[in-house]
């Protein structure tokens, strides 16, 4: 969670809890602020966090047994680098 996150942040660096928490709040407020205008954030060596674009596609609502169009839309996505990945094998 973003707790444990600033808590391991302050244990390791020794600054204030509040200070940390504040900063990784900028941080993940500024990559959503990139992702909205539909700029993309590498991070060498962590990864990358990406609009991804979906394209048109006909679904069913089971529900009312009708077909729907859901419209072409943007989501964000997180791509690891490769070097982290390997880590994780």
């Amino acid at each position: 969670t973003k707790a444990d996150i600033v808590s391991e942040i302050a244990k390791g660096t020794g600054a204030e809890k509040a200070q940390v928490q504040t900063i990784v709040e900028a941080f993940m407020e500024s990559i959503k602020c990139a992702l909205e205008s539909n700029n993309n954030v590498y991070l060498r060596g962590f990864g990358s966090f990406i609009v991804k674009k979906r394209a048109q596609k006909v679904a069913r609502n089971i529900s009312k047994n009708t077909t729907i169009t859901i419209p072409e839309h943007n989501i964000p996505a997180f791509k690891p680098a490769k070097s982290f990945a390997a880590k994780l094998k």
